[in-house]
């Protein structure tokens, strides 16, 4: 197998826009209606929460959007904007992060769900762990052959994916009845501004935030991307829409069906909506929708996380065969392995679910981060040569994400204070780390 130095650029703005919706939608709409509802408890809030969560994530695709033009051939996106911004060492810590919390820990999980509904629905004989291996190690080979075919994969996926939504809203608009207090509810306008019901909105944003998370790893194929300074920023603005007018219908058809205190009391919104419609025979359509949705979403992963070890290891910060491509498809397959690798571990030892309520605090952490990164590169002059997109109402737009951010690893901490801490803990140990290896790869260079 021939290394070869750079990536083949081989993605376009429909692969751009997919990978968008594919990194930001799993399993967790099917679920997360009741987790707001449980927050808090009218039509009008709960409704007004989604689109306020909406509003902070097409600020950030903004956002992105820019950076992407700024830096069109940034092989691993977000990485790269931390490195140029601020210091390699802050980047590092955002790499870390994401291999030992955000993306891996997310992975583990995702797989175990899926393996959890592919037994449910084919009555496979086979543990949790051996079916999540499976997956992962099906979906780490096929990247392996380059970008091209993870994202034909991690495409046909998302696209059964939109279908599944879908048929889930029209089957809430189309066949099931109304819930006698359902959209049409006294308690629209919702009730008075208190303290106690701002805390109930900062709580509710924290799952609304992890389900509208994921749009940022489009940019760690960047370097892969044809034209990455149009195609990666337009497909960030079509995709994050996209998923904001997907996740207001599933909300709107849940609470037309089971109404505020229906959602609020139920842990599976979505199988109680088919099940109202369609009778217990539904069941097994929202188990093959999620099925599916939780693929996409691991299919999605395997094809851009491995990007940003492959940054890294072009850095210098990290083994030197992870930043190597190989083949005649350009393929950082010792990263994407490592990726894989990774997340079996996990999904096969159970210790996952605690890492996973580590998400939020650290993602948000390194979102606010990034999207202040934007007034250092303005203001360096970084990447203004043929510019076709900036950030509108930039820098309130810029500095409100930011704040927004802001408040919800505050939200985050004050919800899990415990787990927050150990998250922190473990991004914090990366310092030491990055230390260590550059003082140690100086060493080796003398």
């Amino acid at each position: 197998m021939n290394e070869t130095q750079i990536p083949r650029r081989q993605l376009g703005l429909f692969d751009a826009t997919l990978i968008v919706m594919g990194g930001i939608v799993g399993a967790g709409i099917f679920a997360n209606p009741s987790e707001v509802a449980h927050r808090v408890h009218t039509p009008f809030l709960i409704l007004g929460v989604w689109v306020l969560g909406g509003l902070i994530a097409m600020c950030g695709a903004f956002i992105w959007a820019e950076l992407a033009t700024r830096l069109p051939a940034a092989e691993g996106g977000q990485y790269v904007y931390l490195r140029e911004a601020y210091h390699p060492a802050l980047a590092f810590m955002y790499g870390w992060g994401l291999l030992l919390v955000t993306q891996t820990g997310g992975m583990a999980a995702v797989a175990v769900i899926f393996a959890s509904y592919f037994r449910a629905l084919t009555g496979a004989d086979w543990s949790n762990s051996a079916i999540a291996a499976i997956a992962l190690l099906t979906l780490t080979m096929v990247n392996c052959f380059g970008a091209r075919a993870g994202s034909n994969v991690q495409n046909a996926l998302m696209l059964l994916k939109i279908g599944a939504i879908a048929a889930l809203v029209i089957i809430g608009f189309a066949v099931a009845h109304p819930a006698s207090t359902g959209l049409k509810s006294r308690a629209l306008l919702g009730q008075p501004a208190s303290f106690g019901l701002l805390k109930s909105i900062g709580a509710a944003m924290v799952p609304i935030a992890f389900a509208y998370g994921g749009w940022q790893t489009a940019t760690f194929v960047a370097g892969e991307m044809r034209d990455a300074r149009r195609d990666l920023s337009h497909g960030l603005l079509i995709g994050v829409g996209g998923v904001v007018a997907l996740y207001l219908a599933v909300n709107l058809a849940c609470l037309r069906v089971l109404g505020p205190a229906g959602l609020d009391a139920t842990t599976t919104p979505a199988s109680d909506v088919i099940r109202i419609a369609l009778g217990e025979r539904g069941a097994q359509w929202v188990a093959i929708a999620i099925t599916i949705s939780t693929l996409g979403f691991l299919s999605q992963s395997m094809l851009t996380a491995p990007r940003v070890y492959y940054a890294m290891a072009r850095d210098g910060l990290f083994f030197n065969s992870v930043g190597k491509v190989f083949g005649r498809w350009g393929t950082p397959v010792v990263a994407i392995a490592l990726q894989g690798f990774a997340a079996i571990v996990i999904a096969c030892s159970g210790t996952y679910g605690e890492i996973l309520n580590f998400e939020v605090t650290v993602d948000f952490i390194f979102f606010g981060m990034t999207a202040a990164a934007l007034f250092i590169l303005r203001w360096r002059d970084i990447g203004t040569a043929r510019f076709v997109y900036r950030v509108p109402g930039h820098p309130f737009t810029t500095a409100l994400f930011v704040l927004s951010c802001a408040g919800i690893v505050v939200s985050a901490v004050v919800a899990s204070p415990r787990n927050s801490a150990i998250a922190l803990c473990i991004m914090l140990a990366a310092l030491p780390v990055y230390y260590f290896w550059t003082k140690f790869k100086r060493a080796r260079a003398v």
